[in-house]
């Protein structure tokens, strides 16, 4: 069996399933994992927002902005559009970079108004290529914010590359060392298929938050046999 089906099952049964990317449902504030939800545009603008909030920091943070996005009933395109920006920032303050972000969200929101009429189905309905390459031209959307609207709010099979897959996969031996070369080796080497992109993703995370840190725990780690970090050490 090929040795990245072989991490992924081992970090599966590890870890289980993960359920990403967390929704906030209409009667509530607080965004929580769902199974088999089928996503309305506004959790999948929700998502959106979140990929860019996440931006440099961890996903509890981002919780707490889309916590008060949701209080202020501000998961809507117009609104954001409308809203003062500093009071926008203040909103999102726990994301970090906030007077940044809250550009980013503008910049993103804007794009959606003027090519889409505001509308996120009918910019998902764009093939990979075409919304990918809409998404770059938007400032301050990076191919990993990209991504991950893509795989987890458009639902189409495109691998998320972070820092933590950057890091598992250099010390299990792969010499893969940019965005693009490691997202060709998921993508040429396992089906094409969003939901084992998205629990595959979401494993490397909860992988690198337990065991695969920047100083590792390896002893216990489920794929530490096949490591060639753990060999040296």
């Amino acid at each position: 069996m090929d040795k990245i089906k072989i991490i992924y099952d081992k970090l599966l049964k590890e870890f289980n399933e993960q359920r990403w990317w967390p929704v906030t449902l209409d009667s509530e504030t607080i965004p929580k994992y769902h199974q088999n939800i089928k996503l309305n545009q506004k959790q999948k603008l929700e998502i959106c927002f979140g990929a860019i909030l996440t931006q440099n920091t961890n996903w509890k943070n981002v919780e707490k902005a889309i916590i008060q996005l949701n209080k202020n009933q501000l998961i809507d395109v117009k609104k954001i559009i409308k809203i003062n920006n500093k009071e926008l920032a203040e909103i999102i303050k726990s994301s970090g970079y906030h007077n940044q972000k809250a550009n980013k969200l503008k910049n993103f929101c804007l794009f959606l108004l003027k090519n889409y009429n505001g509308s996120i189905e009918k910019l998902f309905r764009s093939s990979i290529e075409k919304l990918r390459n809409e998404l770059l031209s938007i400032n301050g959307i990076g191919p990993e914010t990209a991504d991950s609207i893509m795989l987890y709010a458009a639902e189409k099979p495109i691998f998320v590359v972070d820092a933590y897959t950057k890091r598992i996969m250099s010390r299990v031996g792969y010499t893969e060392d940019t965005y693009e070369k490691l997202q060709k080796l998921f993508m040429e080497n396992l089906e094409l298929n969003e939901k084992l992109f998205n629990e595959y993703h979401a494993l490397f995370v909860e992988f690198g938050k337990n065991y695969c840190k920047k100083n590792p725990l390896c002893n216990g780690c489920p794929i530490n046999t096949m490591c060639n970090y753990y060999k040296t050490i």
